[in-house]
């Protein structure tokens, strides 16, 4: 029996890369409605994760999945964190403040966080998750795949950064990646109890 679960995002990219893991689900994944809008004013990534799918779910009268995720940089006490997206007015810009903020900082270790939620038609929140994926934020930009930080991401187990690897790579080792993972098992067991 497949079971609609509404992505609180516009963004089809991130649809599909939740379709991909959820793809020997019974879950069939749908973008939400354009003109629903849910304001981030929750202080961690799990808060604003939450807030989206409930918010989703309530509006739709659906299941809804949202995710919440961002880049925590340790010598600069976690920030960007929940303001990653709106660190500056573009990824450009995004990378250039935070090179400029990290200067010539010798401790590089940063991670990416990401809190994914699912929420059932009456908002009530069900399952959660959250993936780390830890790295370094080099001095200067590599790679053109991915978006974001992604080209100043480095993970030196890999020797690549997130916009040098391929989607593969990228999404079995990333923070989303094992958000993701980690709920599967656990959507499986949904479906058959619901």
């Amino acid at each position: 029996m497949t079971k609609l679960l509404v992505v609180a995002t516009s963004n089809p990219g991130k649809l599909r890369e939740m379709q991909a893991y959820l793809a020997d689900s019974d879950w069939e994944l749908t973008l939400k409605p354009e003109e629903l809008e849910v304001e981030e004013t929750g202080d961690t990534f799990a808060a604003n994760a939450c807030l989206k799918a409930s918010q989703i779910a309530q509006a739709t009268g659906e299941w809804a999945i949202a995710d919440d995720s961002g880049l925590e940089v340790d010598a600069l006490n976690g920030v960007p964190g929940v303001y990653s997206a709106r660190y500056a007015n573009n990824n450009s810009e995004r990378i250039a403040r935070l090179l400029r903020e990290l200067g010539n900082e010798v401790n590089r270790q940063a991670q990416f966080v990401c809190a994914v939620a699912i929420a059932r038609p009456d908002g009530a929140i069900v399952l959660q998750s959250e993936g780390i994926c830890r790295g370094e934020i080099l001095h200067a930009p590599r790679g053109n795949g991915g978006f974001g930080y992604d080209p100043i991401f480095y993970v030196p187990d890999k020797q690549l950064t997130f916009a040098e690897m391929g989607r593969e790579l990228k999404g079995s080792i990333s923070h989303r990646g094992q958000a993701l993972k980690a709920l599967i098992p656990q959507l499986k067991t949904l479906l058959s109890t619901e």
